[in-house]
C-alpha cells in the first residue's frame, strides 16, 4: 500500500498534471484511484487525499463517503476534532475486533455512501462570505491551524467513468473542496493558516 506523503516531498510542492480524459478507465488509472482510496482508508481520521499525497503528480482527490453518513461527528470523537482530520466513528478496524458485532451498526455502516472522486477538478465560484476555519492534513501530521476559507464552493470534474459533473457544496464539503484543489497547486494549509501548533494523539 501507498505510503502518505509528508510536506518535505518535493512533489507536494508541484503543480499537479491534468488526467488525459481517454485514460480515465484504463487500467492503469484505476489502480491509481485504488491506491488512493486504499490510502485514506488506512487513516480512521482522514477524509479526503490528493493523489499528489501518495505520490502521483495527478489533478485528482478523493472524499470519503463517510462524512456524508448520518453519526458522522458524533460520539466518541478526538479532544480535538478537525473538519478534515475527524475520527471515524464506525470503522471496519473496530468491527473486525468486536466478537459479536452489532448488525444494527452493521447495517448502518453498509448504507454508508460511496467515496467521491473529483479528476480535473476546477472551483467554479467561491463565496465573498469567508471564515476562519481549523484545519489539518494527512501530509502535515500533527499540525493544525486555522485558514480563511470560502462558506460555499462550487466545483467541475470527472468522476471515474469520465462523466463530467458539477457539484455545489457549504460547510465541511466547500472546505474540502478548497484544501485539496490547494494540494493539486502545490499548495500546503500551513502556507496560509495562521495559530499553527502541534496537537499529538492521546
Amino acid at each position: 500500500m501507498k505510503k502518505i506523503l509528508q510536506q518535505k516531498e518535493k512533489v507536494l510542492r508541484q503543480t499537479a498534471k491534468e488526467v488525459d480524459l481517454s485514460i480515465i478507465k484504463t487500467k492503469k488509472l484505476q489502480t491509481v484511484l485504488k491506491e488512493m482510496s486504499q490510502a485514506l482508508k488506512s487513516q480512521d481520521d482522514g477524509v479526503a487525499i490528493a493523489a499528489p499525497q501518495i505520490g502521483y503528480k495527478l489533478r485528482i482527490f478523493i472524499v470519503s463517503g463517510k462524512i456524508f453518513a448520518k453519526d458522522f461527528g458524533k460520539g466518541n470523537q478526538e479532544p480535538h476534532p478537525d473538519p478534515l482530520l475527524v475520527k471515524e466513528i464506525v470503522s471496519g478496524k473496530i468491527f473486525a475486533q468486536e466478537p459479536h458485532p452489532d448488525p444494527l451498526l452493521i447495517k448502518e455502516r453498509e448504507k454508508t455512501p460511496k467515496d467521491l472522486i473529483f479528476i480535473n477538478p476546477k472551483i467554479s465560484k467561491l463565496s465573498r462570505a469567508k471564515e476562519w476555519l481549523p484545519e489539518g492534513c494527512l501530509s502535515v501530521r500533527w499540525l493544525y491551524g486555522k485558514t480563511f476559507r470560502s462558506k460555499k464552493s462550487t466545483i467541475t470534474a470527472y468522476d471515474e467513468n469520465g462523466k463530467k459533473f458539477t457539484r455545489g457544496a457549504s460547510g465541511l464539503l466547500a472546505q474540502i473542496f478548497q484544501h485539496e484543489t490547494d494540494h493539486l497547486n502545490g499548495i500546503l494549509f500551513i502556507d496560509h493558516a495562521k495559530d499553527i501548533k502541534e496537537e499529538l494523539p492521546r
